[in-house]
């Protein structure tokens, strides 16, 4: 267990001697100053756990407010740094003041040794309870908001699906880090959840990042946090997602829409085990479990320069490739039987089932939206339905849309449909171009795929 980092500031240069000596068992490392202008470099550079700071530093002035000041300087820097106060007799009343401004506790001179190190070690320990609390905090938040996902089965007739799964259940044993690959609505993030549920980290938190939903300026926040003030907005410190998955499992969905320029570091904090927040200096070890999926080519990505070779060798350990629907018939009839009892259930409907011709039906259609679109259109169905078994007429799928130019007679969501679909096959599923072309934002557009399956 480490024994944390000490940094004392006091004019009087024999006070820091004798405390250095008295405390070099306690602390891990103690750095000493008499200058207390040097603590705002100190602060930001150095990852200290807590100060002890005296309430003077110019001669003759015993008023204390140079010790006020540089606590409030600190607690700006650094809201979760401890600072303890090296105080006079005459000063108790206003170091019980400062206690009242966030101070941990104060220390009186001339002090007593035994006193002066339990104090220290006291807010020394208090620091890592806190620490711990936030950390059980974030995982008791995530695991709540695992638990109100809608909690879906893999479910695998086919032998491509059943040969799939015994690999995810090998895999998941290891710390290797994974990539998988498949088409929008093949169910990656649900392989991902078996990956870790099946893993050594199972009890510990799943971190997921949507990086198509993240607008491109904010991807740096967003994965390795910032410090309060390193940009306009930045109002207060926070954790990025990378941290909050220290000792579980980092899931990054659409790894594809990583922007360029943040690979390198993505990569060196794989490398390193360790993020830099924005606007800080020092360094945060992490310990993950790296998922990552996408529905895009990155070898072809490699190939046009848009995604960094050594990166996805380092996110590529395993590659699983889940396979379009259409490609596993087998699945197609049991997992609408499945949708069907959910959403019969969900909407207070009496027990349906789906006549063969029906079924049929449903093996027959290619499925472009994948097991996404076989969820909406059983919902659908369960919903306009009243009767208990359904043929092929209750079942409604998307037409095929036919070539830009064309003529096109169905209503306006159709074409802004139709459109979205050709111009993501002209850019090779890019979104940020594909956006462009089509005069909306990239988070426009990522919302309108969502809103069509696409």
């Amino acid at each position: 267990m480490t024994k944390g980092k000490l940094l004392i500031v006091d004019d009087n240069k024999s006070i820091l001697s004798a405390l250095e000596i008295l405390l070099q068992d306690d602390f891990d490392e103690i750095k000493t100053i008499a200058n207390p202008n040097l603590l705002p470099s100190l602060i930001e550079s150095g990852n200290y756990d807590l100060v002890l700071l005296d309430m003077n530093f110019s001669a003759g002035v015993n008023t204390g407010n140079e010790g006020l000041y540089w606590l409030s300087r600190i607690q700006e820097l650094r809201p979760d740094m401890e600072v303890v106060l090296f105080t006079a007799y005459g000063d108790v009343e206003l170091a019980v003041k400062a206690l009242k401004k966030g101070a941990s506790d104060f220390i009186l001179k001339p002090w007593d040794n035994d006193k002066l190190r339990t104090t220290l070690l006291n807010v020394y320990k208090l620091q890592q309870s806190k620490k711990e609390i936030k950390q059980l905090k974030r995982k008791e938040s995530a695991l709540k908001s695992e638990i109100n996902k809608d909690r879906y089965f893999i479910i695998a007739q086919s032998p491509q699906m059943r040969e799939l799964l015994a690999l995810v259940r090998k895999v998941a044993q290891t710390d290797a880090n994974v990539l998988i690959t498949g088409d929008n609505g093949t169910g990656k993030e649900l392989i991902a959840r078996e990956l870790h549920r099946h893993s050594k980290r199972a009890g510990e938190i799943m971190v997921d990042v949507d990086m198509g939903a993240i607008a491109e300026t904010l991807f740096e926040s967003e994965l390795f946090g910032h410090k309060k003030g390193a940009f306009t907005d930045a109002r207060e410190d926070r954790t990025g997602k990378i941290e909050n998955a220290s000792g579980g499992t980092l899931f990054l969905d659409e790894i594809g829409n990583l922007p360029v320029h943040l690979q390198p570091k993505l990569l060196a904090a794989l490398q390193n085990r360790e993020v830099t927040p924005i606007g800080s200096n020092k360094t945060v070890p992490v310990d993950i479990r790296l998922i990552c999926a996408t529905n895009r080519n990155l070898d072809e990505m490699v190939a046009d320069g848009a995604f960094r070779e050594d990166l996805l060798y380092r996110i590529n350990t395993i590659h699983i490739e889940i396979p379009p629907l259409r490609e596993r018939k087998e699945d197609i009839v049991a997992i609408a039987g499945y949708f069907l009892k959910i959403y019969c259930n969900k909407y207070r409907k009496t027990e349906m089932h789906i006549t063969e011709a029906g079924l049929q039906k449903l093996a027959n259609y290619p499925w472009p939206g994948n097991v996404r679109e076989l969820q909406h259109t059983i919902e659908k169905t369960v919903i306009l339905s009243d009767k208990k078994e359904l043929t092929p007429d209750d079942f409604f799928f998307k037409p095929v849309m036919p070539g830009l130019g064309d003529i096109f007679d169905g209503t306006i969501e159709e074409m802004e449909q139709k459109m979205i679909v050709k111009m993501l096959q002209k850019t090779g599923s890019n979104l940020s171009a594909a956006a462009e072309q089509l005069g909306i934002t990239r988070q426009t557009l990522y919302n309108k795929m969502k809103k069509y399956n696409l």
